[in-house]
């Protein structure tokens, strides 16, 4: 893809946004990034990009005489395709991809992409590490923090890049082509962009698109409608399931062994005892990433040595403390229903009972499918953010229900709410973005709360023995 020259367009002022701003001035291109917010919300990286070759920084509206001129548009993922700028450019004469197909363009070796509502990042980080202990070159990126097109510089034709892909992302390919496509599951969510799980899951199916016969589909037999997608693809599939055996594929068997079966025969890869990750939902992201390793060429026995000593990812199901006996789990990432569902049934076979901190910008699904697991397992719920009112009203007859302005103050009630050998479990269910600036910095905040108050107590304690 030729861009020296060329006018392009980068409409998203995120972190890949940045990224492919940079990467295109890099090689040529007249850049202008733009974003609604004023330049006095955009980041400290946004604004450098005038000495690293950016032409221009454009808060706000996009002019129409900017859009008439432009070859290329480059959207970040927040943005919709279907938004009116971005339809002028594109009636115009411009072509307009997303920052994962620009990647692509420029990308050496080949591609695993990875998507689903749930378990993207964990099978993501985990497929990196199954192929780096099996000596075989691979790198990470995508929607789990580092944009792809940052990866291009360090990827070879020798290796593989592990993409974690996000629905909004996959909106935008065009001939994008992962050579193993795994897709997870399919959950409501985002229902606040799109108009149907269905128009949810033809985002997510996109990433097919492209695939070959030569190429690999890794399907999760137990969701209906993403097992249904297996009739008509091009390439390969890869079957697995932790509801039963199946016939060929990766399935879990007697809630304890992780098999894989073709037609030479079965062998089985590793027993949940050998795993750190807790949670049948993670059985599952495990299954789907050790089909992506083998789809890849790692050794089964290196993969088993990666599996055990691969640890929860950063904000998801993270231990963080012990205070006076009550235990703190960060999963932040629990950004939807389905996911705080999966995170409370990962603990519910732990002794004691949860006290859950829910709330943040709702995404118009309803929290009914909480209602079981909190019964049966939540000693009170505490509440914060944009859907608090609503989250009360739907959950209110299966737990107490206690408001908190903040996370600091909400951590604070919900240890007051436990009592020793309880659970408090950050997993909102929501959106982050009435608070704070993603997921990460809402789960740092918990976590820092949690500090702040175990040192408290660790100074009333120290005061309390000088005392005596």
């Amino acid at each position: 893809m030729e861009l020296e020259g060329k006018k392009v367009l980068v409409v998203g002022a995120g972190r890949s946004g940045v990224a492919a701003a940079r990467f295109l001035a890099k090689r040529g291109a007249v850049v202008a990034l733009n974003d609604r917010k004023p330049l006095v919300d955009w980041s400290n990286d946004a604004l450098s990009l005038k000495s690293d070759g950016v032409t221009g920084l454009m808060p706000g509206e996009v002019p129409s005489w900017l859009l008439d001129q432009i070859d290329l548009v480059i959207l970040s993922p927040g943005v919709p395709a279907k938004s009116i700028p971005v339809r002028y450019a594109e009636r115009a004469g411009a072509e307009v991809i997303g920052e994962v197909e620009l990647a692509w363009r420029f990308l050496r070796g080949r591609v695993v992409g990875i998507t689903g509502t749930n378990g993207k990042t964990t099978t993501t980080a985990l497929v990196g590490e199954l192929l780096k202990g099996a000596g075989i070159p691979a790198q990470v990126g995508g929607n789990i923090g580092t944009p792809l097109i940052s990866l291009v510089e360090d990827s070879r034709e020798d290796g593989w890049t592990v993409a974690e892909l996000s629905s909004y992302q996959l909106e935008t390919i065009v001939e994008f082509r992962p050579t193993v496509a795994i897709v997870l599951n399919l959950m409501p969510d985002h229902m606040d962009r799109y108009d149907s799980l269905m128009d949810y899951g033809a985002a997510k199916h996109r990433i097919f698109r492209n695939q070959q016969p030569g190429d690999v589909a890794i399907l999760n037999a137990d969701d209906e409608i993403v097992a249904s997608w297996a009739r008509g693809l091009r390439a390969h599939v890869v079957l697995f399931s932790i509801e039963r055996e199946l016939e060929e594929g990766l399935f879990l068997r007697g809630g304890r062994e992780l098999v894989c079966r073709t037609r030479g025969g079965e062998l089985v890869l590793l027993t949940r005892d050998e795993m750190q990750l807790k949670g049948l939902h993670n059985v599952q992201d495990v299954l789907a990433a050790l089909a992506a390793g083998l789809a890849c060429g790692a050794s089964p026995e290196y993969m088993r040595e990666a599996v055990r000593r691969f640890a929860p990812v950063e904000h998801r199901l993270e231990r963080v403390a012990e205070v006076e006996g009550v235990t703190f789990y960060n999963d932040s990432k629990a950004t939807n229903v389905d996911a705080a569902v999966k995170a409370l049934e990962a603990l519910a076979d732990e002794p004691g009972r949860i006290v859950l901190i829910l709330g943040g910008r709702g995404k118009n699904a309803p929290y009914a499918p909480l209602a079981p697991i909190i019964r049966r397992k939540a000693r009170s719920l505490v509440v914060i953010g944009e859907d608090a009112e609503r989250i009360e009203d739907e959950l209110k007859a299966y737990a107490t229900v206690v408001r908190a302005e903040d996370m600091p103050s909400a951590v604070r009630l919900a240890h007051e709410a436990a009592q020793p050998g309880d659970i408090v479990l950050l997993a909102p269910a929501c959106a982050s973005f009435d608070m704070f600036e993603n997921f990460e910095h809402r789960g740092r905040v918990f976590k820092e709360a949690v500090k702040e108050m175990m040192n408290a107590e660790q100074g009333m304690m120290n005061e309390k023995v000088k005392a005596s």
